[in-house]
């Protein structure tokens, strides 16, 4: 089950942290964030996992069963609303959590694995503390890459002071909306990379490392809702590289299960283990 506010005893393989969000749908409020689809993710690919994050309890976690959860006290939880246009995404910030600092997180915790630090509402500095030993850190910057008007609209920003964080970092994704398409932020950010992903959405996405850059084409899919599939090919990159040390097997494998995703709305894109063993299936 997951805890809330109850400091943890056991260790874990994978730990996300940043805010788990309400996202405001036609059909109502659902739970979302990068937190929440990170940790579903990597619980389905069979890694034990847990989430440091700022939540009012908007919303039962039940759909988190199985994730162990560590909340610092908020009033509100971040909120979200996202509507697809044929211009592409609006979106609006309605509320936003308290920032999560690095001391909140539990001492347990600090050595796991895998950390990623997943902000979706610049509620997280990119660099955690030097009592902090993964052996992976993984990024999700698009919450440093985003500001919000008064009325709460969404729109890109640079993301300030990043390349001490892009160069910290064992790995870090973005996709091509958070940058606006931007082809020379996109070529400063992988300079500054150990290992930089770009996903595209339909088109798939590409992978810089070693001076090198590969292109994985992403398996024709009938979309229903892409919201999620960029958090979903991160923690699959993230979980598959760990466990290969390769970077071009990890983007495989990450395009390869995202787009199942996008078949099916929220977070029931999480993937399946039928998904997972079809994608581990080298297909060249």
């Amino acid at each position: 089950m997951y805890n809330i506010n109850i400091l943890p005893n056991e260790s874990v393989d994978y730990l996300v942290i940043g805010h788990l969000a309400c996202d405001l749908t036609p059909d109502g409020f659902r739970l979302g964030g990068t937190a929440a689809y990170s940790a579903l993710t990597a619980k389905a690919l069979g890694v034990r996992t847990g989430v440091v994050t700022a939540w009012a309890g908007d919303l039962p976690l039940d759909q988190l069963k199985g994730i162990s959860v560590f909340s610092i006290p908020a009033g509100k939880s971040t909120t979200f609303e996202n509507m697809y246009t044929p211009d592409g995404r609006v979106q609006i910030l309605h509320k936003r959590a308290p920032r999560i600092l690095y001391e909140s997180v539990p001492e347990i915790w600090r050595h796991s694995a895998i950390i990623h630090i997943g902000p979706i509402a610049q509620e997280v500095d990119p660099i955690p503390g030097d009592d902090f030993s993964p052996t992976l850190l993984g990024l999700t910057p698009q919450g440093w890459m985003r500001s919000w008007n008064t009325s709460g609209r969404v729109k890109a920003c640079p993301w300030e002071h990043s390349a001490d964080a892009l160069a910290a970092a064992g790995a870090t994704v973005i996709s091509i909306e958070d940058v606006g398409g931007d082809e020379n932020e996109i070529e400063r950010m992988a300079l500054a990379s150990r290992i930089l992903a770009v996903t595209e959405g339909p088109s798939g996405a590409r992978l810089y490392w070693h001076n090198d850059l590969r292109r994985f084409r992403a398996p024709l899919k009938n979309e229903v809702d892409a919201t999620g599939a960029g958090d979903i090919f991160a923690t699959a990159f993230f979980v598959r590289l760990y466990a290969t040390r390769d970077p071009w097997e990890a983007a495989r494998f990450a395009t390869q299960l995202a787009a199942f995703s996008v078949t099916r709305t929220g977070l029931e894109g999480i993937p399946t283990q039928t998904e997972i063993q079809t994608c581990l299936v080298e297909v060249f």
